[in-house]
């Protein structure tokens, strides 16, 4: 893990040992979600995993809409339900590095292996560059996400209706980034960053990431900011998400 700081650039090489990458699907709606919210949280600072909270709609007519859940969010999870075969969706889902994992309250993190995927990450001030280069003969495809930490909510209906609920890795913006073919020219990707939307005072902390995934490479910096978000750039092959 490295700083990069507004107007610099940092290269990761292939050579260097991608983290884990854990995805939860969870929901404010749903009673049996806090226990796997508190796990999810207990991973922040690891510089060996890249955690992710999906927050999904579908809960929401319980009777209580979690203001973190939208559409997109909620597709990601179907999506790999249909790349998996899986029968159904449900919550809390913990995925690592692309495979189901049910017993996840006690389980270790595995880092992703090394994979001949480069990248080179560079900020000017809310907007930031994603250059991937890989000599692998595959499809890759990929998607941007904003993390914030630091977020409670009083629940007042639904099956966690009296609680308050904290809540770290908060997927706040999740954009897909189109395949192409690693056997081309680098790739480069832009994000602009939104504008900050909290009035209340957060932990200021950035971490822009980059993964892949069947490519199986992940490159990792670290970022000072006033802002209390993080993106990642996550990129697979088109065979492991359809």
């Amino acid at each position: 893990v490295r700083e990069i700081r507004a107007g610099s650039t940092y290269v990761r090489s292939a050579a260097a040992t991608p983290p884990a990458v854990v995805e939860l699907y969870t929901s404010e709606g749903c009673s049996s979600c806090p226990p796997a919210d508190k796990w999810l949280s207990a991973l922040k600072g690891r510089s060996d995993v890249i955690a992710l909270a999906f927050h999904v709609n579908y809960w929401d007519k319980l009777g209580w809409p979690d203001r973190f859940a939208n559409a997109a969010t909620t597709e990601r999870q179907h999506l790999l339900q249909r790349v998996s075969g899986a029968p159904y969706v449900y919550t809390p889902q913990v995925v690592m590095n692309g495979k189901d994992l049910r017993g996840w309250s006690g389980a270790s993190v595995q880092r992703l292996p090394a994979r001949p995927v480069t990248v080179a990450l560079a900020r000017d001030g809310n907007s930031v560059r994603a250059t991937v280069g890989a000599s692998a003969p595959q499809r890759l495809a990929g998607y941007w996400a904003v993390l914030e930490d630091g977020h409670s909510s009083r629940v007042k209906a639904g099956e966690n209706s009296g609680e308050t609920l904290a809540h770290d890795h908060v997927v706040t913006l999740y954009q897909p980034v189109p395949s192409w073919s690693a056997a081309d020219a680098q790739q480069s990707f832009t994000l602009n960053l939104p504008a900050a939307t909290s009035k209340r005072p957060l932990p200021a902390r950035t971490t822009c990431s980059t993964t892949s995934s069947s490519s199986r490479g992940t490159r990792t910096c670290r970022s000072n900011s006033t802002r209390p978000w993080r993106c990642a750039i996550r990129t697979a092959s088109s065979s492991s998400i359809r």
